[in-house]
């Protein structure tokens, strides 16, 4: 079975039979989006909720709002239908104890909810999530029935 590799602030798009693997999401969220219909599976690593907020804004996968957008293009590509297409996420952990206090820091929760305002703007929803805590996680995706596979250490390994 293929396997393929996203790296940070990247994403990448398979059919069926294949695997799409991300590793490290700390404060990063993995967004899985699944055509079951057509078989088409699709990932995203973002690291940060806004590209409105950041100068240096050319790679879309970085962020979730520009990130989501161009996965659905590349999934719509390779024959995916944006209307059959259901969501789960992983990630957004708060990786560093920070003063309470200061949102700028808890960068995973903002990545989780601006993940899920832009899913929710594109009605695609969100069917499972494995979120927050604060250990990191490697996913895995599979295109031939959308099964998200969650490893993380120290909390085992999960199906969502």
């Amino acid at each position: 079975m293929k396997v393929i590799k996203v790296g940070m602030a990247d994403l990448n798009v398979i059919k069926a039979p294949g695997i799409l693997t991300t590793l490290g999401l700390g404060s990063c969220v993995g967004i899985a989006l699944y055509d079951k219909h057509n078989k088409v599976a699709g990932l995203a690593h973002i690291m940060l909720p806004s590209s409105k907020e950041i100068q240096n804004n050319e790679n879309k996968a970085k962020f979730a709002d520009t990130g989501i957008d161009l996965l659905i293009e590349k999934m719509i590509i390779e024959g995916a239908k944006k209307d059959f297409l259901i969501a789960k996420i992983a990630g957004g952990a708060q990786m560093f104890s920070f003063n309470k206090d200061n949102s700028i820091l808890k960068i995973g929760e903002r990545n989780v909810q601006a993940t899920k305002r832009k899913l929710s703007e594109l009605n695609i929803k969100i069917i499972s999530e494995d979120t927050g805590g604060n250990y990191g996680r490697t996913i895995e995706l599979n295109a031939e029935d959308g099964s998200l596979l969650v490893k993380t250490i120290g909390h085992g390994v999960k199906i969502i």
